[in-house]
């Protein structure tokens, strides 16, 4: 998770062994610009990563002032896509255009185009002629055909040119995706001869992500089911992507973990996606884990867990700057569970980040809450925050889960960190 400024609607690539991820920018504009209470984005940044845990900013790579045919402040810079072909990478972005009204009705959807994966691109003239609505999304097929597809009330596809810039078929409406509620974000991806739409649809008060399968880019679709249920946060919104890196499909998509009181404000996150034997998608929990090997020389927020005992809590370190991230409280006996950290040779000390009003012994194991201890832990009475050190014992270097047990009294904890 991106935690220094608000992400939404992430769309993620694979360019050059890395995952690049073009979301929206959610902010809070200026004092009289923008929409008050509305969504209001104004730029698009890239992030990208190696190894799915440590991302790196490109910054901005456009903003609705540099897209000649956009409303310049309109803050309607929605989710965008982008895809390379033939080594010229093209960004695709939703905005509203010059004189148009607020509804879906007055977007466009434009088109930049860079000659690397984080920029700079630069927006084409005019918008993609016959057009209208926002959510863009662009699907190269094996034989080299492209499509593209967007939301207006329902979701539509059509033909790419070989440029990249024009349709070259007229729209259709995908008329058998559900009728009934607000349906927005496609996209589509193919996997073993399968072609999957997946979208965001309101089924009752809030979005869920659905898909339908289909033998061919623009259908028929036939709807399968729920990739993910509502968000338990109750924000409306969903929008995702999906995509396979190093063996492993990933779901991307957002919620409004760092802002829970203003569901404007959103943040992108991901977790592993799995396929049954025909086909068929398994539903997808959501969690603060993410997706990636972590390495055990990095500060592990142990935090964002992937699994805990029962009553352990998690809370915000400063609720009035989230982005500084949570901690998680435990009390005797309890733990919590950080899956998939990369132990290398040689290291010998652990530091960790905690607070115990009474003084508590923390242990740290590895594998599961029963597997062997590495250190144990005292950590002294503080009503603050305060980094202990500690020896490492006997571990087994290579890829393990790293339990943190509360062995007497009660603790709260940030993150854990070994070193040589």
């Amino acid at each position: 998770m991106i935690k220094d400024q608000f992400t939404a609607d992430p769309t993620a690539r694979l360019f050059n062994g890395k995952i690049y991820v073009y979301p929206s920018h959610d902010i809070v504009p200026p004092e009289g610009e923008g929409r008050a209470g509305w969504f209001n984005m104004a730029d698009y940044h890239v992030f990208s990563s190696a190894d799915l845990v440590t991302w790196e900013d490109h910054g901005v790579i456009l903003s609705q002032k540099e897209v000649p045919w956009a409303d310049k402040d309109a803050y309607s810079m929605w989710a965008p896509d982008a895809v390379e072909k033939n080594g010229k990478y093209y960004f695709y972005f939703p905005t509203r255009g010059k004189g148009a009204g607020n509804g879906e009705g007055g977007f466009s959807i434009g088109v930049a185009t860079a000659d690397k994966p984080e920029g700079p691109f630069i927006p084409q003239e005019e918008p993609i002629q016959g057009v209208t609505g926002i959510d863009p999304n662009v699907f190269i097929d094996k034989d080299g055909q492209a499509y593209l597809y967007w939301s207006q009330g329902k979701i539509y596809g059509a033909r790419l040119q070989g440029n990249m810039l024009s349709l070259a078929s007229d729209p259709i409406i995908f008329r058998e995706l559900p009728q009934e509620g607000h349906i927005e974000g496609p996209f589509v991806f193919e996997r073993e001869g399968i072609y999957y739409l997946t979208y965001p649809h309101v089924a009752n008060k809030i979005e869920r992500l659905e898909y339908a399968t289909g033998n061919d880019p623009l259908g028929p679709f036939t709807p399968q089911g729920v990739i993910m249920d509502e968000s338990d946060s109750g924000t409306w919104t969903n929008h995702h992507s999906i995509t396979e890196f190093k063996d492993q499909w990933i779901l991307f998509y957002h919620d409004n973990d760092l802002s829970p009181d203003f569901d404007k404000n959103r943040s992108i996150k991901a977790d592993s996606l799995f396929f049954n034997k025909d086909g068929s998608i398994q539903k997808v929990i959501p969690s603060l884990r993410g997706v990636g090997v972590t390495d055990a020389t990095q500060k592990i927020e142990i935090d964002r867990y992937s699994g805990k005992s029962p009553d352990a809590s998690v809370a915000f370190i400063e609720p009035e700057d989230t982005f500084k991230g949570w901690y998680i409280a435990l009390n005797s006996n309890e733990w919590v569970q950080y899956n998939q950290v990369e132990f290398p040779e040689g290291l010998k000390k652990v530091k960790i980040r905690a607070s115990s009003g009474s003084g508590g012994v923390l242990q740290l194991r590895l594998k599961n809450v029963k597997g062997p201890v590495i250190s144990e832990i005292t950590v002294p009475e503080n009503k603050g925050w305060t980094i202990i050190e500690a020896k490492l014992q006997n571990y087994t270097p290579g890829k393990h889960n790293l339990v943190v047990v509360v062995k007497q009294n009660a603790a709260k904890v940030d993150w854990v960190s070994f070193s040589k």
